[in-house]
């Protein structure tokens, strides 16, 4: 078997939270005047927070200085929606049994900060089954930057193309690529005829399809 290693994603591939983010930035952007489109936000999806905030802060003009402030504003609202309202995504349960079966090492690799993967794991019940935990908020390069995926191999002693990954968004497949890793990505259902997602090694509707077929497949 080529694999040994799984990686996942956390926001909208674990857990139901991408809305939620919206919501939270939403809130935050309104006090400087700022309405996204839901094409703007999916197109800094699976990005740090603080680089989601640059890059709007800097397209409507909003001076670097308020930055660090709605960036902690944002984060701390959306962890309060998804200790609140968070759900698993269809098929967590499933993708977990499968690879610890098949007896893959299991780590996790989010641009969230730790405080919201923290509520996350927990609120999962996932830690348990988790070797590694990574985040990319406070490294040098964020998603699609493949560093936070390459850190969590290495903490799980895992050559990266031995290495199958799972994603939603479009940042963090080309992080996965780029860390030359096997990318399943998982799109929401508005994204998933999107032509970008075919450069992924695998498109699946849910976690709940991944099956011995699609594994020996990507094998």
């Amino acid at each position: 078997m080529r694999y040994n290693t799984v990686i996942f994603d956390m926001d909208g591939l674990l857990i139901d939270s991408e809305p939620l983010w919206n919501e939270a930035a939403d809130e935050v952007f309104r006090q400087y005047g700022v309405q996204l489109t839901p094409e703007q936000h999916a197109s800094t999806m699976g990005m740090r927070t603080r680089e989601f905030v640059q890059i709007w802060f800097s397209r409507y003009k909003i001076p670097a200085e308020y930055v660090a402030q709605a960036d902690a504003s944002i984060l701390k609202t959306v962890t309060a929606k998804v200790q609140l309202h968070g759900k698993p995504m269809p098929g967590l349960e499933h993708i977990f049994n499968y690879f610890l079966q098949k007896k893959f090492k299991i780590g996790l690799a989010s641009s969230s900060d730790m405080q919201l993967i923290n509520v996350v794991v927990d609120k999962l019940g996932i830690r348990p089954y988790l070797q590694a935990v990574c985040s990319a908020s406070q490294l040098e390069f964020g998603k699609p930057h493949p560093e936070v995926y390459i850190n969590c191999a290495r903490a799980l002693e895992a050559d990266p193309v031995h290495c199958l990954c799972f994603e939603d968004s479009f940042n963090g497949m080309i992080a996965a690529k780029a860390a030359r890793m096997t990318c399943v990505v998982v799109p929401s259902l508005s994204d998933s005829k999107l032509a970008k997602f075919n450069a992924a090694d695998l498109k699946i509707s849910s976690l709940q399809n991944f099956n011995d077929l699609l594994l020996n497949t990507l094998g």
